[in-house]
């Protein structure tokens, strides 16, 4: 069927061997590397071969019983990421334990690397944990996207748009990484996965960067676009085989929703202009993935320092405690929606029909 057949026609991407090894030994420009040469070249003659024969996942083991070919070779480390998601599952599902709050910072400034100081989306959200924090029957875990650009060795790479080839072709969790034929490695999502499904609840707290969210939280978002329909299973697929991922589409797909049901809270912050979008644009993605809003004062976007220089922002934050007290009050609803639904008490109208267009 043409419909299923793969369309082709970019330019050719691979590199000779001299490009390759000028980027691979590319970070090892510091002179504490010069005596080390010899093993570098050696080193870089292995990974060559890693690239040169395209070996994405050289550790694997055979995928076993519940999955469609028990004899599919899978990466180990996607296994490592499904148990660990399998994990977070049964905590957030374990009726006798806690209440869990997932704060994300979207803001990649921290005093930790170039801007010097910390930003206010992090204070923020440390004003929203304190209400959690107060609560004993809650359990607060934190993901500070500004590590993204301050700590060595955090990475969220970027979706590869599988999705868009075939619902089937976008595997749950993502296996696209790590590629280590491509240097493609220590992809943060695998530890991020596990957050969002272990959470009750999720408070998203992120500044307007050019009118839209930031960096390292489109990242994220983009990267969870496995939760919103992923294929969990592939070996279905044998691993990124296209055709075959389109034609189990074309057979009809469920488009698990694996998130669903979770409730979210969205507080979106600006100097001059944009909040509005940033914080319906967090809305609509996560409602499109049906996780629910704990309600209206759970989403908030606020101006600080309107128009005032920059080099002032954090001194009019202090002084903004309406500002706070919004913030308080974002998290003190999610709290309660979170209890109201752990109790069985939050309906959701219309929330058990069957939505016609899944995707």
């Amino acid at each position: 069927m043409s419909e299923v057949e793969p369309r082709k026609g970019m330019p050719d991407v691979s590199l000779d061997r001299d490009e390759f090894q000028r980027r691979f030994l590319n970070p090892f420009a510091d002179p504490a590397f010069d005596p080390l040469q010899e093993e570098l070249a050696k080193i870089a003659a292995a990974a060559w071969d890693a690239y040169s024969h395209s070996r994405k996942s050289p550790r694997t083991r055979k995928a076993g019983p519940g999955f469609a070919d028990p004899d599919y070779d899978l990466a180990v480390d996607w296994i490592a990421t499904r148990e660990a998601i399998a994990g977070a599952q049964e905590r957030h599902d374990d009726a006798a334990g806690p209440r869990r709050i997932l704060l994300i910072n979207g803001s990649s400034r921290s005093e930790h690397t170039c801007p010097g100081e910390m930003s206010k989306s992090y204070r923020l959200m440390e004003i929203a944990r304190q209400i959690f924090n107060d609560d004993p029957g809650f359990e607060t875990e934190i993901l500070d996207l500004s590590r993204l650009a301050s700590q060595y060795g955090r990475h969220i790479h970027p979706c590869k748009a599988c999705f868009s080839t075939a619902a089937a072709l976008c595997h749950w969790p993502c296996s696209c990484y790590p590629n280590y034929s491509l240097g493609q490695t220590q992809d943060w999502m695998n530890e991020i996965y596990p957050m969002w499904v272990a959470a009750h609840g999720i408070m998203i707290v992120t500044p307007v960067n050019w009118y839209q969210v930031s960096s390292p939280l489109k990242l994220m978002m983009d990267r969870l676009v496995c939760a919103d329909g992923g294929n969990p299973d592939p070996t279905a697929t044998h691993g990124k085989d296209a055709k075959r991922a389109k034609a189990i589409e074309l057979e009809g797909w469920d488009y698990p929703r694996h998130l669903a049901g979770r409730l979210f809270s969205v507080i979106a912050h600006g100097d001059t202009e944009g909040a509005e979008r940033v914080r319906a644009s967090l809305v609509d993605w996560l409602t499109s993935m049906e996780l629910v809003s704990a309600g209206a004062r759970a989403e908030l976007e606020r101006y600080i320092g309107y128009w005032k220089p920059y080099a002032t922002s954090h001194a009019e934050l202090d002084a903004d405690m309406a500002v706070q007290d919004e913030v308080r009050n974002a998290a003190w609803t999610l709290r309660d929606a979170v209890v109201a639904q752990r109790d069985g008490k939050l309906t959701q109208a219309g929330g058990a029909l069957h939505d016609p267009r899944a995707k």
